[in-house]
C-alpha cells in the first residue's frame, strides 16, 4: 500500500496535472488527494467517456492528462478510446480501478468485468500493468506509461487493486454561487437554412485565434469544405464527445472555444451540459445545430423535438442560452456570445439538406490533431 502522493508528486514532476474522472471507492484516496491539491486540477465528469474526451482536449492544449475510472465505466470509455484517441493519437495515462477482481468477494455486477478487464485493454491496444503498491516500485512503472505513450501515442494505463492506496480526507471547496441565466429566444419564423449556410455564417465570424472543435458526420465534412484551417478539429468519431473535447480546450487555452454540435451528438451525452456549467469557461460557445434527423446515416428522426436545449443548459449552469431559426439570427447570436462572458449555449434550429458531392477531409485525422495542437500552444 502507497499514500497517493507517493503518485502523485513523481507523476506531476513529470508534467501530469490534469485528471478527469468518475469515482470509485478504489480510487477514493487518489481522487481525495488530487481535489484537495489546489496545485492539481481535477474535473469531475459525468460519464467516463466524457472524461476520455475532456483529457483528450486538454492534451491538445498542452497538457498531460490522467483519466480515472472505475473498470465497470471503461465499457463507457470504449467508443472515445477507439474512434477519438485512436485515431488521433491521443495519449492519457488512465487508472482503472479492479473491481471483481477474481479471487476477491465483490458485487455481482462487477464479476464479468473483473475476468475480462486486461483483456478488453488488450482488445483496445491499451499497454497495462498493475498500478504500483510500494513506493519504490512508482518511479518504474511512470517509466513504462510515459515509454509507452512516447512509442504509441495513445493511452496507458495501470490496472488498480483494492487496497492499493491508504486513506485521504477529502478537502473539496464549496462550489461558487452563480447568477442564473437566461434564455434568449430570437427566433423569427423565417426560413430555416440548411447546416451548410450556417455554417458558412459561422467561418465569417469565427474570430482567428479561436479553436473551432466540430462533431462527427456531415459537420466535420462541411466545415472541412468551406474553410479547413489549423484552427479547426473534425471529429471523425467519438460521437457526443465534441463538447467534453472543446471544454478541455476552453480549460486550458485562453484562446475563445466555439463547439459545433449537434441534436442526436448533444443528446448522446447530454450529461456534458452539466460539467460544462460547473466549470463555466467564459470563452466557450456551445453551439447545438438541431435539424431533428440524424442525417450523415439517413435522416432517421432524433427525440430533439421535445428537448428544449436552451434551457436544459441554464438550468446546468451556462451563463447564456439562445435560440435562433434563421441565419440572421444565428448571427446576432454568435456576436452576442463572442463579445460577451459565457459560457454560451445556441440551440440554432436548422432544416435538413446539404451540398451535392459532400466530400470527406483529405487530411489525416494524425495531421488534424497535430496542426490543432500547434495552434493551440503556439509551438
Amino acid at each position: 500500500m502507497i499514500q497517493a502522493d507517493d503518485f502523485l508528486q513523481p507523476a506531476r514532476a513529470r508534467g501530469y496535472d490534469f485528471f478527469a474522472g468518475v469515482p470509485c471507492s478504489f480510487l477514493t484516496p487518489v481522487i481525495n488527494r488530487v481535489i484537495s491539491d489546489r496545485t492539481l486540477n481535477y474535473v469531475g465528469a459525468a460519464s467516463e467517456g466524457e472524461a476520455v474526451a475532456i483529457a483528450a482536449g486538454a492534451w491538445l492544449a498542452g497538457r498531460k492528462t490522467v483519466v480515472m475510472c472505475q473498470n465497470s465505466g471503461l465499457g463507457n470509455t470504449v467508443n472515445p478510446l477507439t474512434s477519438l484517441n485512436f485515431p488521433f493519437r491521443i495519449p492519457t495515462m488512465m487508472i482503472v480501478t479492479w473491481r471483481g477482481e477474481p479471487g476477491l468477494k465483490d458485487e455481482p455486477q462487477h464479476e464479468l468485468m473483473g475476468q475480462i478487464t486486461g483483456s478488453l485493454l488488450d482488445v483496445m491496444r491499451i499497454p497495462h500493468q498493475a498500478f504500483p503498491q510500494e513506493s519504490d516500485d512508482v518511479g518504474a512503472a511512470l517509466d513504462a506509461a510515459e515509454t509507452a505513450m512516447d512509442e504509441t501515442s495513445l493511452p496507458f494505463a495501470y490496472i488498480m487493486a483494492k487496497g492499493s492506496v491508504a486513506g485521504e480526507k477529502l478537502d473539496q471547496p464549496a462550489p461558487p454561487s452563480r447568477k442564473r441565466g437566461e434564455v434568449t429566444d430570437m427566433s423569427d419564423g423565417g426560413a430555416r437554412a440548411i447546416r451548410f449556410a450556417m455554417l458558412e455564417r459561422l467561418s465569417g465570424l469565427t474570430p482567428s485565434d479561436a479553436a473551432v472543435v466540430a462533431t462527427t458526420g456531415f459537420c466535420g465534412r462541411e466545415l472541412w469544405t468551406l474553410n479547413d484551417c489549423e484552427q479547426n478539429i473534425y471529429q471523425v468519431g467519438s460521437m457526443g464527445c465534441a463538447s467534453g473535447m472543446g471544454l478541455g480546450v476552453a480549460l486550458n487555452s485562453d484562446r475563445p472555444v466555439i463547439v459545433v454540435d449537434g441534436d442526436g451528438a448533444a443528446l448522446m451525452k447530454l450529461g456534458a451540459l452539466a460539467t460544462i456549467g460547473a466549470q463555466a469557461p467564459e470563452k466557450l460557445v456551445h453551439i447545438i445545430m438541431d435539424n431533428g434527423a440524424h442525417e450523415s446515416t439517413g435522416g432517421q428522426a432524433t427525440v430533439s423535438a421535445n428537448v428544449t436545449y436552451a434551457e436544459a443548459a441554464i438550468a446546468c449552469g451556462y451563463r447564456n442560452a439562445m435560440v435562433c431559426d434563421t441565419a440572421n439570427g444565428f448571427e446576432t447570436a454568435m456576436t452576442q456570445a463572442l463579445t460577451s462572458p459565457g459560457p454560451h449555449l445556441i440551440h440554432a434550429r436548422i432544416t435538413t439538406g446539404s451540398i451535392e458531392n459532400l466530400g470527406r477531409p483529405t487530411i489525416s485525422p494524425i495531421e488534424v490533431a497535430q496542426r490543432f495542437q500547434a495552434f493551440l500552444t503556439g509551438e
